[in-house]
């Protein structure tokens, strides 16, 4: 039996499993993966809303794991919660039908950051000693205290009350064998959860640990290393590719899901901050082991950096005479000797505290180089004042060296494709055009890709990759691969249209004009309300549904900042005539289907901000190399986002909508077809008559 007619009666097993019905574009996914881990070729698979893309790479890579073709296969996703989601419902219905097809059955595992580990040596090192403390448990404090954050003192001491509440939990963890994960903790608050965990740099080790034997960070990375499927995130994939492969297993292969997210979220993971509280705290630390006129010395630094850092404007700091560069270089100056104070003891809390001064040096020295892999600049934080930042300008080439010339690299993503072709994004990881062998569309014509972007998105991969090594001289693996698009089951020409409002004024920085704010609230008349309504700020959102619940007073409006994210798309989702209206958040990953959301609104095409330093740097570099800056960053990342935007509409077979872009831009800018390229294929109209009265009959005829 070949391993392709496998993998087609794993998929078949477990979709019969959950009750789902058959894709063909979930099974071409499977075989364009299956053939790409064979041929050891990269892969951009690019399966619409409906594909079932989970198991679509679930069953190819668990069919080549059974079969023994590869030894271990790392899935990378978004979040810790698209992590949970794999780990409690695909992977089991996958694993089940490997085995029931195959006769055997791969291991899988999942792993996290340290910091998501409960740490014993904080439980224990410190917790309460007094004799009531140790008698009452954190649930019961909690429950003397019912107006307990009301009030500073309340918040302290329900702040008490959750780190007992966690210290119990974590001990019953160690004696029932669980994991001591915080997504399995009972309810608590970020601030309370550092009390239990620790950074990754301050870890003393399993060696030095006193804990080190029943360390829960160290028993999931055991686990791993006996697994064959590992299940991680963007961010430690980043980790693992910046630190030398040290946090993930051995492993042959990587699947990288909704991959359009990848590149900022490993750039997140490369990013450092620095601040003046961050230094002082750190400093306060070190005080009781280093002499006190040197403890002195580095508290002052913080003071040092907050005059520097008031001293300049928030924006990108290039010159080494910067005020904010010279007190980065004292501050490198003063943590080394620190550090160097510190060092060599074996108290653990003294160890800890040299860890942290570590840190603080390097970033610090990072900050002072301004090396040309960097973007080094000041940010103003809505509370605490400024802070100075330093992100890589690229992570194409992190990417390139240290994921693709090592192993296969599958990446997957409802959206891949924009203006017409995967270069673009192929370009973000480091992968370039002429390397690539075609692009394959829904109806299997195969295509040489032409740059969109007049080589732009290529000039990407010559970009500095932030890595803290030199990349290693022997890699291997070919760098040559394809794009794939395989489709979406639904119908997007009956079930959607996409209503482009190009008689509406353009978009000022003045917030919505009237036209605008008066269309929308026609269109959620017309909707029968039912309006998902997408806004490129918290500013527009709330304006938009200010005047909507006056001109519409029976509709009820939801605005993001009215209650938790979470309880908003809870009802939005419940109650099915309500409508939502809010931010970035709101533009991916909310799954909505049915009646509930017929309407889309979006009221600008979400172009990065333009004073946004790493977008301005990114954007300067590809223009110096030659490239359209414009088009290859702020279009593409426009592109993408408005692309998932889009996608919140149509969600089902049976679901029918409008999706309303209130940018007039999308129709008459020449950036726009770019922009069109990658939306689902709706019906187009930019009749403003049309689109209410199609929207008007979708809610009489329900």
């Amino acid at each position: 039996m070949s391993s392709r007619s496998r993998t087609d009666q794993v998929l078949d097993a477990a979709v019969a499993q959950i009750g789902g019905a058959q894709r063909p574009g979930q099974h071409r996914m499977a075989h364009a993966i299956t053939e790409a881990l064979t041929g050891q070729e990269h892969l951009l698979v690019q399966a619409g809303t409906g594909t079932g893309k989970s198991l679509g790479y679930l069953a190819p890579t668990l069919v080549a794991l059974a079969e023994g073709r590869l030894q271990r296969v790392v899935i990378a996703t978004a979040t810790l919660a698209l992590q949970a989601q794999l780990a409690t419902k695909d992977i089991p219905v996958a694993l089940d039908a490997v085995h029931a097809v195959t006769g055997r059955k791969p291991t899988a595992a999942m792993v996290k950051g340290r910091s998501n580990y409960a740490c014993l040596y904080r439980v224990r090192g410190g917790a309460p000693d007094s004799d009531q403390a140790a008698l009452i448990t954190g649930e019961e404090l909690l429950a003397t205290m019912p107006g307990a954050r009301e009030d500073t003192e309340g918040a302290d001491s329900a702040l008490g009350a959750e780190v007992v509440m966690l210290r119990d939990w974590a001990e019953e963890q160690l004696e029932s064998s669980g994991g001591g994960d915080r997504d399995d903790a009972p309810a608590h608050t970020d601030r309370a959860w550092s009390q239990v965990s620790i950074p990754v740099r301050e870890c003393l080790g399993a060696q030095r640990c006193p804990y080190g034997d029943t360390c829960f960070v160290e028993k999931s990375r055991d686990v791993a290393r006996a697994s064959d499927l590992v299940v991680t995130n963007h961010a430690l994939l980043a980790i693992d590719a910046m630190h030398g492969g040290t946090a993930l297993p051995e492993h042959d292969a990587v699947v990288i899901d909704e991959a359009h997210e990848l590149v900022s979220r490993m750039t997140g993971a490369a990013a450092v901050e620095l601040s003046p509280q961050l230094v002082e705290r750190v400093a306060r630390r070190a005080l009781g082991w280093v002499e006190d006129e040197l403890g002195l010395e580095f508290l002052e630094t913080a003071d040092t950096l907050r005059n520097a850092l008031d001293a300049v404007e928030p924006v990108r700091v290039r010159t080494p005479d910067s005020p904010v560069v010279a007190a980065a270089e004292t501050l490198r100056v003063v943590s080394r000797q620190v550090t160097l104070a510190l060092s060599g003891s074996e108290d653990p809390d003294q160890r800890q505290a040299h860890a942290a001064v570590k840190e603080i040096f390097d970033i610090a020295e990072r900050i002072a180089k301004l090396a040309d892999a960097d973007v080094v600049y000041v940010n103003d934080r809505d509370r605490f004042g400024r802070e100075i930042r330093v992100a890589p300008l690229a992570v194409a080439g992190l990417l390139r060296d240290r994921v693709l010339e090592e192993r296969t690299t599958i990446f997957c993503s409802a959206t891949l494709k924009i203006g017409g072709g995967f270069t673009a994004v192929a370009g973000g990881f480091g992968l370039r055009a002429d390397e690539c062998r075609g692009e394959t569309t829904e109806d299997g014509t195969v295509d040489r890709p032409q740059n969109p972007l007049d080589g732009g998105a290529d000039l990407a991969v010559g970009l500095p990759g932030g890595a803290e090594e030199e990349a290693p001289a022997d890699k291997s693996h070919p760098t040559l691969w394809r794009g794939v698009d395989v489709g979406s089951p639904f119908d997007y020409r009956k079930q959607g249209i996409l209503y482009v409002a190009r008689d509406l004024p353009q978009p000022g920085r003045d917030g919505l004009p009237p036209e605008v704010l008066a269309e929308i609230a026609e269109l959620t008349w017309a909707a029968g309300g039912r309006t998902l309504g997408l806004f490129a700020s918290r500013r527009n959102a709330e304006a938009a549904a200010k005047h909507v619940r006056a001109e519409l007073p029976s509709y009820q409006i939801l605005c993001q900042g009215d209650a938790q994210l979470s309880e908003l798309t809870r009802r939005f989702a419940a109650e099915p005539e309500v409508s939502l209206f809010g931010t970035l958040s709101l533009w991916q990953g909310i799954d909505v289907p049915g009646d509930t959301c017929r309407l889309v609104i979006i009221d600008k095409i979400p172009f990065p901000r333009p004073d946004d330093p790493l977008i301005r740097a990114r954007q300067d570099a590809v223009a110096e190399a030659g490239g359209n800056g414009f088009m290859a960053v702020a279009a593409s990342h426009a592109a993408l986002l408005l692309a998932q935007g889009s996608g919140r509409l149509i969600r089902r077979i049976s679901d029918k909508g409008m999706v309303a872009v209130l940018d007039p831009r999308l129709a008459t800018a020449r950036y726009g077809s770019f922009l069109r390229a990658g939306l689902p294929d709706f019906w187009p109209t930019a009749d403003r008559e049309t689109a209410v009265t199609s929207l008007r009959r979708l809610a009489e005829n329900g």
